[in-house]
This record gives C-alpha cells, structure tokens and sequence, in this order.
C-alpha cells in the first residue's frame, strides 16, 4: 500500500486530503475522514485487492503530488464565503458583453461572487 509518512495512504473521497489506511481486527482496510465525516470500509476480498492495488498505484503514479497540482489549477476559493469548489462546467460565468470567460460562480447558497479564473 502506498506510504505517506510511513503510513499506509488513501484520498478521502470527498476532499481529496490523504488518510491514514486503517485494519480492523478482520484484517479489512478502512479510512475515516473526520472533518469530512466520510467512513469508507472495504469488505470482500475481491474490493480489497482492488483496494490495495490502488493504494500501492498512489505511490508508484505519484498520486499525492498530482493531486496537489489538480487542486491548485481547478479548486477555488470564494473570496466573499471562503467555500471551497471545484471548477465546473455549469459553474462558468461569461461576459454578456463580449462573451469571455469572467470566473467561475460560487456554488454555496446565498453567495453571489464569481471568482475570476486564474491563469496557470
């Protein structure tokens, strides 16, 4: 499995931030998420092995440092609400004047920024 630190790692599902892979006393690999609040057990033999074979790729492919420059090109900070987003298609706000791209909007409730797209 991949090493972060000397320790087994894994992307939480949801923020992406490295976690700790864990075994229960069944010898079952899981990862918890606290501040994400995502649990993730993997249970037949079939889903550890596949488990474990991406654990080890992360570490081959380098999969931490990808992952850092994914977030730093496509992951946005609203100025206004500090929501963190990621870019998407449906989130793209353009200039009814000339039709350029002008940000991307902030998909939290109630905040009506957009947030200008920076060049990399």
């Amino acid at each position: 499995m991949a090493l972060f630190n000397e320790k087994q790692m894994f992307p939480c599902p949801v923020c992406t931030s490295p976690r700790a892979v864990k075994i229960t006393k069944k010898d079952k690999p899981y990862i918890v998420c606290d501040p994400c609040g995502v649990q993730l057990f993997v249970r037949g033999p079939a889903g550890i092995t596949a488990f474990d074979s991406l654990v080890r790729r992360g570490t081959q492919d380098d999969l931490w440092t990808r992952l850092q420059e994914m977030e730093r090109r496509y992951r946005l900070i609203c100025p206004d609400c500090g929501h963190r987003f990621w870019v998407e298609p449906g989130l793209i706000e353009t200039s009814g004047w000339d039709g350029s791209l002008k940000g991307f909007r902030c998909p939290a409730k109630n905040c009506d920024a957009v947030v200008s797209w920076r060049k990399s």
